[in-house]
C-alpha cells in the first residue's frame, strides 16, 4: 500500500526566542518491508544549520539550528512510502516462547545478538515486580511466543482505556500500570516492559496509522495521528512481528513506521533546547492518505 504522508508541527512561543537546536525524527524508516518513494523536509525559518545523521537504530535524524530570533517554528514533512509488513507465520509455529528467551540471553553470547540489546531495561520501559506479574499469565510454559505476545497485546487492549487526559510524557509506567489509563504510547510502554520482563526482545515503534472517518462522514484533513506500538523478535522465521496493543492487531499495511528504539525517548518527533521562548503552544496536523488509484 501507498501513503501520502503530510505531518505538520507547530510551535508559537510566548516570548521571542534567540537559539535553537532541535533533532527530528520525523523522516520514516526505509527498511525491508517498507520503502520511502520521497521524502522532504523543512522549518520555518529556515535552519542556519543542517544536517542528516543516523543514529545508533538505524533512523534518520535530521539536525537543525537557528541562530536568529524567532517566536514561532513550523516544521513539514511530505513523503510517499509504500508500506508492507508481512503477514506472520500462524502463532503455533514459532517456538516456545523460553527457548526465544533462552536464545536472547545465551549465557552471556545471544543466538541474536542484534535483537538481545532489545532485552536489556530503558528509563520509560523498565521490567518492574508489577509489570511481570502483570505479564505472566500470557506466558505459561511451553506456549508459542507469538501466541503469548498476542495474548498480551489482546490483555492491554481490553484491560487499559484510551484516555488522553490521564498522561502525559512524564507519567511513570507504574501509574499508567496501577490506573489503567492512557494513550498509544503507554499502551506500547507496557507491552514493550512486560516482554522485557519475560526475558524477550521488544522494539517500541513510532509513525502512523491510517485512520477511517465514520460512514457517511468525509475524512477530515489534519486529523490523523502519530502512532506507537511495538515489534516482538519471535524468532529466525517469524523476525519481528508488530503488533498494536491500542487496537489489538498485527500491524501490516496500514501502518506507516517512522523510527524505533528502546522506548520514546529514543523516538521522539522532536527534541531540542531553546535559548528564550517563555511558554509554547504545540499543534501537530497529520494527513496519511492512501494512493487507492
Amino acid at each position: 500500500m501507498i501513503y501520502d504522508l503530510l505531518h505538520r508541527t507547530s510551535y508559537r512561543y510566548t516570548a521571542p526566542v534567540s537559539v535553537a537546536h532541535h533533532a527530528l525524527h520525523l523522516r520514516p524508516r526505509s527498511f525491508e518491508n517498507q520503502q520511502v518513494l520521497s521524502v522532504t523536509l523543512h522549518t520555518d525559518p529556515a535552519p542556519d544549520y543542517f544536517t542528516e545523521t543516523v543514529d545508533h537504530f538505524g533512523n534518520a535524524v535530521a539536525h537543525v539550528s537557528i541562530d536568529r530570533v524567532h517566536e514561532r517554528l513550523d516544521i513539514t514533512v511530505e513523503a510517499r512510502v509504500d508500506v508492507g509488513l508481512p503477514e506472520p507465520p500462524p502463532a503455533a509455529a514459532t517456538p516456545a516462547w523460553e527457548a526465544i528467551r533462552d536464545g536472547l540471553a545465551g549465557d552471556g553470547f545471544p543466538v541474536w545478538v542484534e535483537q538481545s540489546e532489545f532485552v536489556h531495561p530503558s528509563r520509560l520501559a523498565a521490567p518492574s515486580d508489577e509489570v511481570r506479574a502483570y505479564a505472566r499469565p500470557s506466558f505459561p510454559p511451553g506456549r508459542p511466543v507469538l501466541a503469548a505476545a498476542r495474548d498480551l497485546t489482546r490483555r492491554i487492549f481490553h484491560d487499559f482505556t484510551y484516555d488522553s487526559t490521564a498522561t502525559d510524557l512524564s507519567t511513570p509506567l507504574g501509574t499508567v500500570l496501577k490506573q489503567r489509563r492512557g494513550v498509544c504510547q503507554d499502551f506500547a510502554h507496557v507491552q514493550v516492559a512486560a516482554m522485557r520482563a519475560m526475558g524477550l526482545a521488544a522494539r517500541y515503534v513510532s509513525g502512523y496509522l491510517r485512520t477511517r472517518p465514520p460512514p457517511g462522514r468525509e475524512r477530515l484533513r489534519g486529523a490523523d495521528a502519530s502512532h506507537a506500538w511495538v515489534a516482538v523478535w519471535c524468532g529466525d522465521l517469524a523476525g519481528w512481528v508488530h503488533l498494536d496493543p491500542t487496537n489489538d492487531l498485527v500491524a501490516r499495511n496500514e501502518h506507516v513506521v517512522s523510527a524505533w528504539g528502546r522506548d520514546y525517548s529514543d523516538v521522539s518527533p522532536v527534541r531540542g533546547v531553546i535559548l528564550g521562548g517563555g511558554s509554547h503552544n504545540l499543534s501537530v496536523a497529520v494527513d496519511l492518505v492512501p494512493d487507492e488509484s
